[in-house]
């Protein structure tokens, strides 16, 4: 497999410049396919990587989830649910929450276990969701993929002609990752931006932006910049363009 794939090593991640990168990320998020909704309420499905590298992220990401709440029930609501994957093949979905609260208590049960990606699996996991109930948005939280990038790509193409777009977050400069996580963004009519841990306020606005988008649409997504103001509304004027 060391062979095959790219080495787990050498991730740390690095400064990003990553302004045009977030523009970018924007105006996709922008032309991305609004899922319909069956109930008042947006769905969002928020997967992370729980590899043993992730723990730093992965405590990030627990106090990040609050503030997407928070910005999602300005405009409707949303009910998330968590998908992780860690260990040995271990792939795991959470119910549906509709506070953060619940959501913090399950993601702070889960310890961060060594093992390989399963980036595939959660997309076939957000597939059959859209089916069941129906889904607004994917967003995935990782750094690196250990998986065959056609495989990753088939799974990311059956989640697409579904209408649901994956927003794919990178920490750090993997380029097969990079390259993965890009097909798999476009596959899906969603998108990809890069960030480091030197910029948690940066995804927490990403993240909060898709939250938004996935309760409200992209009319929601134009009025949260207006009224977070600020960093968030610039990054939400490139809406529209």
């Amino acid at each position: 497999m060391a062979a095959r794939y790219p080495s787990m090593a050498g991730k740390t991640p690095r400064i990003v410049d990553g302004g045009r990168e977030v523009d970018a990320f924007l105006d996709k998020l922008a032309a991305a396919p609004v899922a319909s909704r069956s109930g008042l309420r947006g769905r969002l499905l928020f997967a992370l990587d729980a590899t043993m590298s992730r723990q730093p992220t992965w405590d990030r990401a627990c106090h990040i989830q609050a503030d997407m709440f928070r910005e999602a029930d300005a405009v409707g609501g949303l009910d998330i649910k968590l998908v992780f994957f860690r260990g040995y093949r271990e792939c795991k979905a959470s119910p549906w929450y509709a506070g953060s609260a619940p959501l913090l208590k399950a993601m702070t049960a889960i310890a961060c276990q060594g093992g390989y990606t399963q980036i595939e699996r959660v997309l076939r996991r957000a597939a059959k969701e859209a089916g069941d109930g129906g889904v607004n948005a994917l967003v995935y939280v990782g750094d690196c993929c250990e998986e065959e990038i056609d495989a990753v790509c088939a799974a990311a193409g059956d989640l697409g002609v579904r209408g649901v777009p994956a927003f794919l977050f990178q920490e750090g400069r993997d380029p097969y990752a990079e390259r993965v996580f890009r097909e798999a963004a476009r596959l899906t009519g969603g998108a990809w931006c890069r960030f480091d841990e030197g910029s948690a306020s940066q995804l927490r606005d990403l993240l909060s932006a898709v939250a938004v988008f996935a309760a409200g649409g992209r009319k929601a997504l134009a009025d949260y910049g207006e009224r977070k103001g600020g960093e968030a509304h610039r990054l939400a004027g490139l809406i529209g363009r």
